[in-house]
């Protein structure tokens, strides 16, 4: 290598050094921008509508009307936790919630107080 040669590679490295930065720094934005798993704007309501018609049918039933039922709603699957008085009331819950439209699978993770 002359003398040439080896002043225009010592001047490439900061150049270099800038472009695997900024490639560093885009990699994680473009991986992002890639994540097809995220939730529409309208899935997300779609959801949250389901999640408010499953609450509203609990509230409206003398069996699971004021239960500790929490639920959440991901692509149409129901999903119920928390504690309830019986297996009845159990199964009450899980049909309730199968009932409202647009809703896929319920997953019923209630807890039944042995009290």
């Amino acid at each position: 290598m002359n003398k040439d040669q080896i002043k225009g590679t010592v001047m490439n490295i900061p150049f270099a050094r800038t472009l695997i930065l900024a490639a560093a720094l885009l990699i994680p934005t473009f991986s992002f921008a890639e994540d097809t798993s995220t939730d529409t704007a309208g899935q997300y309501l779609d959801d949250a509508a389901i999640t408010t018609k499953v609450k509203a049918s609990f509230a409206e039933d003398k069996s699971v009307k004021g239960r500790d039922i929490s639920v959440r709603t991901d692509h149409g699957v129901v999903d119920l936790t928390g504690t309830v008085g019986s297996v009845k009331e159990s199964e009450r819950a899980t049909a309730l919630a199968t009932n409202v439209k647009s809703v896929k699978a319920v997953h019923n993770n209630l807890k039944v107080n042995s009290n």
